[in-house]
């Protein structure tokens, strides 16, 4: 297991058990002492159990980034009931590390397989990651992206793009 996958795991099931957050690890690894956006995502099954990230670094370093992503994954996410510790041995998680966001002229400018995207309209925003099963074309990921941010897909948005280390 990657070492930041490992942070991910340790972080929720100490959350779920005790309540209490796991420091960062005192020798990180290079990947945890950078900064950057993070998603953590959790499934149970192959089924999606909880998704949350930020789009820009919030925290120190990535470290700190899943340590508290991890933690709303399990328990903030507004689609899912927080997770219970009856769960903890059927998870499996997944880390992606994005890449600074850049503004895209156009939806040319996309691919669903390799870029994730954000979609901007006022203060709204979405967010998409790459690489997921079942959304093959550029349409599907900036509609759901939209869907995500209330925007209606006909409002005039502003386009990025971003691509992920994803670890799992």
């Amino acid at each position: 297991m990657h070492p930041l996958v490992k942070l991910a795991k340790e972080t929720v099931e100490q959350y779920v058990r005790t309540g209490k957050i796991i420091r960062t690890p005192a020798e990180p690894t290079a990947e945890m002492t950078g900064k950057a956006g993070v998603f953590v995502s959790i499934k149970k099954n192959g089924e999606l159990r909880g998704c949350i990230g930020t789009f820009e670094p919030a925290a120190e370093n990535v470290a700190s980034e899943i340590n508290q992503n991890a933690i709303s994954a399990a328990t903030r996410d507004p689609r899912f009931a927080p997770v219970d510790p009856s769960e903890l041995d059927a998870l499996e998680y997944s880390v992606d590390v994005l890449s600074k966001p850049e503004k895209v002229g156009s939806k040319k400018d996309l691919d669903p397989e390799r870029y994730g995207v954000i979609v901007k309209s006022g203060i709204r925003r979405g967010l998409l990651l790459p690489d997921l099963e079942g959304v093959n074309t550029v349409d599907e990921q900036v509609g759901i992206a939209c869907m995500k941010a209330g925007i209606d897909p006909h409002e005039n948005i502003e386009l990025y793009r971003f691509e992920v280390k994803r670890y799992k």
